[in-house]
């Protein structure tokens, strides 16, 4: 089977085609590498024995998803291809809203042509807002605080106007938590442009000396050491969630599939910075800064649902996490 990844260039769309190959699919990346290098897919193949076959293009583009359909008997999408960082979303709605969500219309109007109906999205834990009861279900009621995760939002909700539009389609909406590590073999793995608007890459290059301290904001939740708490998921446990949730779509007549992608446990900022400080040997400086406007205390997934409808939990803990993330950053 033909799999096509939008934004398979990317964080998570690499080290799931890595999952994606191992599992025996035959994958073609569509990337417009605005955010990524194509690079990265000769470092699959390295790791896979096997390069996918790549096009450079944008999601946005019309005639590029008919030729690339035409060209290749696609059996599935798996949709990473977005911008993602809130902060980011917030200074530019706009690109956002054109990218995400008018992005993904093009592709599943592409897809409808195409015949092709079979779809992994990739969500994220956004769209529940602010917590109202922990652990996160999806039966959580869904909010935006940010134009990233209402494009997230929106964009579930075009799936599901689709899917009760047309019979056929198997569709699965997979609920991100917060994605870390890397590869085991240091070969690919989170590559940031600019100041890193995540945790663990932010926390990385201050233990390899590129950033001075951590800034940890805010020291007075109602937590256990007072800093927020997430859910830290492994890029790789990630991906294979992803390869599950492909292969329940593929054995269905029809469905649409929400679940989350978390390990269903919470680690504090400071329990980040003590574990990557186990993994590299390094001191890593912070300062206590107060709170970020929009952050949330805490935030942590139900994984129930992933394991009784996919049969997966996620494998991997902490340590592991940061060994694995400081392995990719310290690659020679």
């Amino acid at each position: 089977m033909t799999i096509l990844v939008t934004g398979g260039a990317g964080f998570i769309g690499s080290h799931t085609i890595v999952a994606l190959q191992q599992a025996g699919y035959r994958v073609v990346v569509l990337d417009n590498l605005c955010n990524s290098t194509a690079a990265v897919l000769d470092a699959v193949a390295k790791i896979t024995s096997v390069k996918p076959d790549f096009v450079q293009g944008d999601i946005r583009n019309a005639a590029t998803l008919a030729t690339l359909f035409d060209a290749y008997k696609i059996t599935a999408v798996l949709h990473f291809a977005g911008l993602k960082a809130v902060g980011e979303s917030t200074q530019k709605p706009l690109a956002y809203y054109d990218n995400n969500v008018h992005g993904s219309a093009q592709l599943f109007g592409a897809m409808q042509q195409a015949g092709v109906k079979t779809l992994v999205f990739s969500s994220s834990a956004t769209v529940y807002g602010d917590p109202q009861h922990l652990p996160l279900a999806e039966d959580h009621p869904r909010s935006a605080a940010n134009p990233y995760g209402h494009t997230k939002l929106v964009v579930e909700d075009m799936l599901e106007n689709l899917y009760h539009s047309e019979a056929g389609w198997r569709m699965a909406r997979l609920r991100y938590f917060n994605p870390v590590g890397a590869h085991p073999s240091g070969l690919i793995g989170e590559a940031p442009q600019g100041v890193p608007n995540n945790l663990m890459p932010y926390v990385a290059q201050v233990a390899t000396g590129r950033r001075p301290k951590v800034q940890v904001y805010g020291n007075d939740y109602n937590t256990p050491d007072g800093t927020g708490v997430r859910d830290y998921i492994h890029v790789m446990d990630l991906a294979q969630g992803h390869v599950q949730a492909l292969k329940y779509c593929l054995q269905v007549e029809q469905e649409l599939l929400t679940v989350n992608l978390g390990t269903g446990k919470a680690y504090s900022v400071l329990d980040m910075i003590h574990a990557f400080e186990q993994a590299s040997g390094k001191t890593i400086p912070y300062d206590l800064v107060a709170r970020r406007p929009g952050d949330i205390a805490a935030c942590w997934a139900d994984t129930a649902l992933a394991y009784q409808k996919l049969g997966w939990r996620a494998e991997k803990g902490i340590q592991e996490m940061c060994n694995d993330a400081w392995r990719w950053e310290t690659r020679s």
